[in-house]
């Protein structure tokens, strides 16, 4: 199997000698946040989190993307919380880039490291903490969870990406695959973070455009990704966030594997009205 990898920001500031030009983009249908513009001076602060610092790639917004929220967290030795979620209606799933930590989950403690994914239903408590020597990083989403009548909720659970078989998809031979961590007819999820893999020269094959908003964190690699009919370019640590029907498809270049760590909103009727948010 191929190495895996997962890109982190570590932050800092570019030299004064640093040109001002980029590849930020935020058009109406899409947005890409290039890994070097998470920087020390565009980083947000949470209440109750210590020691912890975070890049927010995606927030709900009215007449863009309003499913979800997505940050990348950075906890320093001894920081962490014991209280992290402010909001009781909100699921989410952590999925650890770097680093050691310390999970409290169910009145259980789990160890976490790199390629942990763990899945929080909402109304619950848990507790991160980072007791290690080294700066520990890690991705948040978060998302309200959308109550459907006669259907449980969610438990809770802890998996790592290293235990899990990637499926190829159909008549990819294996260039295209998928790891899922949960079944995807599975009512309870309103939500699927899954880890995307193409390996180098493979594509996925034609402009998919649907109802399914995205988070999109490039964990490793580099590809040419097609949104909207504009061709970008991207590399490990870049974040592309996508609204309901933006046009997409993908290439994977490079001499390794093109891995993105997916969001996408499932498996609910459609609102037949549209709220602000």
């Amino acid at each position: 199997m191929a190495k895996r990898s997962y890109f982190y920001p570590t932050g800092g500031l570019p030299s004064q000698e640093s040109i001002a030009s980029g590849r930020s983009i935020f058009k109406t249908a899409y947005a890409v946040i290039p890994q070097e513009v998470m920087k020390d001076i565009v980083v947000s602060y949470f209440p109750n989190w210590t020691l912890s610092r975070a890049w927010v790639l995606a927030r709900p917004m009215t007449g863009f993307s309003e499913t979800f929220s997505q940050s990348i967290i950075e906890i320093l030795p001894k920081g962490g919380s014991k209280n992290p979620e402010p909001d009781a209606r909100a699921e989410c799933v952590l999925f650890v880039l770097d680093g050691k930590l310390e999970l409290t989950l169910t009145d259980k403690k789990y160890i976490l490291t790199p390629g942990s994914y763990v899945f929080i239903p909402p109304d619950q408590n848990w507790a991160i903490f980072n007791y290690s020597n080294k700066p520990a990083r890690l991705v948040w989403i978060r998302k309200i969870y959308n109550v459907a009548e006669d259907i449980e909720k969610p438990e809770p659970f802890v998996k790592n990406e290293k235990d899990l078989e990637s499926i190829s998809m159909p008549d990819t031979g294996g260039v295209w695959c998928t790891t899922r961590f949960v079944d995807p007819l599975d009512m309870r999820h309103d939500m699927h973070v899954n880890i995307v893999s193409i390996k180098p020269g493979g594509v996925i094959p034609f402009m998919e455009t649907h109802v399914m908003e995205h988070g999109i964190y490039i964990l490793q690699g580099k590809g040419i990704y097609n949104l909207n009919a504009d061709s970008v370019e991207v590399e490990a640590g870049d974040f592309i966030w996508l609204r309901a029907f933006c046009p997409q498809s993908c290439y994977a270049g490079g001499s390794e594997s093109f891995r993105y760590l997916l969001y996408k909103d499932v498996n609910r009727h459609m609102p037949l009205e549209v709220k602000a948010i």
